[in-house]
């Protein structure tokens, strides 16, 4: 499997015939170096909230590829209105796919979509265990640290990507502390220093991470697991 850092939260995941894509925010992402057209074929799509940095792209990305969107039974009932297929799913559910299993996580933020003036509900954050062939990559989405995190040291993540950046999200130590509790075998750092309140020293992290190995990744690297 081989895993794809786009910058800020944004995640590519293939093998084989299945080509997805973690919260799609290529446009306006200040951290992604490649276009929309560079993408490719993605054939599923994972949206962990509903604010734009995660979101993104998530509409164009679908009606183009006619990719299937997994993601909370509100969002999906919102983005099914642009005439998009979805998979909607809530906190706990586990569902097998073509490609595996997804299993969707508790995230503690929020998840509101902003149109023009308007805030729509957009139903619980989360975050995403995806399965395929035996190894697990573990999202967090955007959260804080919980003890709900230490229930996750069952599942045997192989890769975990987990957010720093604090103000909006767990900083340098909660992360450290939540992947203490997750104890995958990799972890990547993500959310941090793309806009201005964000900021966070990912080799600080990684030095307060001693049952983990952490690997830092620039925005456009991969690393297969």
């Amino acid at each position: 499997m081989k895993i794809t850092f786009l910058g800020h939260s944004v995640v590519l995941i293939e093998k084989g015939e299945f080509r997805g894509i973690i919260d799609p925010f290529i446009l306006e992402n200040p951290s992604c170096k490649i276009k929309l057209e560079d993408l490719g074929k993605i054939t599923h799509i994972f949206v962990t909230h509903g604010h734009g940095d995660h979101m993104g792209d998530t509409i164009e990305i679908a009606r183009k590829n006619e990719s299937i969107v997994i993601v909370n039974d509100e969002m999906s009932q919102y983005l099914s209105g642009f005439g998009i297929k979805t998979h909607p799913m809530h906190i706990g559910g586990r569902t097998t796919f073509d490609f595996g299993k997804v299993k969707m996580t508790i995230a503690v933020h929020g998840s509101g979509i902003y149109v023009g003036n308007d805030i729509i509900y957009g139903g619980n954050p989360c975050g995403f265990i995806i399965e395929i062939e035996g190894k697990k990559l573990y999202h967090a989405g955007d959260t804080g640290l919980t003890m709900d995190m230490k229930l996750l040291e069952d599942e045997n993540i192989d890769l975990a990507f987990i957010p720093i950046g604090e103000n909006y999200t767990m900083d340098v130590n909660d992360a450290a502390k939540a992947v203490e509790f997750i104890k995958p075998k990799k972890v990547v750092p993500m959310h941090y220093n793309a806009f201005g309140v964000m900021k966070a020293d990912p080799f600080e992290f990684k030095n307060k991470v001693k049952c983990s190995e952490v690997i830092i990744l620039e925005a456009n690297s991969s690393i297969d697991i």
